[in-house]
């Protein structure tokens, strides 16, 4: 498999006419594995991936082992529908099948963020993800990469999101070796 390029800043100069993505991955089965195979093959199809640090969550909503969760972003000319689908082959590559209930566990977890600055929330896109404004473990990494970025819908900073966002939810930054 050829090696990884990793881009551990947004300080990146992308291409006008693509858009930016940003892209949650999480696991808690085979958390480590599963993770680099998505980090690999996300770097296969869309090329250099900007990415945060990765973390350990505790599982939301259900009783489970703990999660390992972070944010890449990249540029691609795909529609958000192809990209989707491009997700959903890669989760069922590494072990998440059709059946996967949404508070439950999974190898593979894969939730597009933003599209540039898209605002679609008519039913069949969820852009930008709500999961943004709820969660320690989408809010903080995203803004590691993308601070300065500001919400589509809101017009907030990233990093202004962080700072004011409350800090109940543990995470622990892992070492991790890209």
């Amino acid at each position: 498999m050829p090696a990884m390029s990793v881009l551990l800043s947004s300080a990146v100069q992308k291409p006008e006419s693509m858009p930016r993505v940003y892209v949650s991955i999480g696991s808690n089965i085979d958390r480590e594995v599963n993770i680099r195979g998505a980090l690999e093959e996300l770097n296969a199809v869309f090329g250099p991936l900007i990415c945060s640090n990765v973390y350990e969550t505790e599982a939301i909503g259900f009783e489970g082992d703990a999660f390992y969760n972070l944010v890449v972003g990249f540029d691609s000319e795909l529609s958000v529908d192809a990209l989707k689908k491009e997700f959903d082959r890669i989760e069922k590559r590494y072990g998440r099948t059709a059946e996967s209930r949404r508070f439950a566990p999974r190898t593979l977890d894969l939730d597009l963020l933003l599209y540039g600055d898209l605002v679609d929330t008519t039913g069949a896109h969820d852009i930008p993800r709500k999961e943004i404004n709820e969660y320690a473990f989408v809010l903080l990494p995203l803004s590691e990469i993308a601070g300065d970025l500001t919400h589509p819908a809101t017009g907030e900073r990233f990093a202004d999101m962080w700072a004011r966002f409350p800090k109940n939810q543990r995470l622990s930054k892992i070492e991790w070796n890209f």
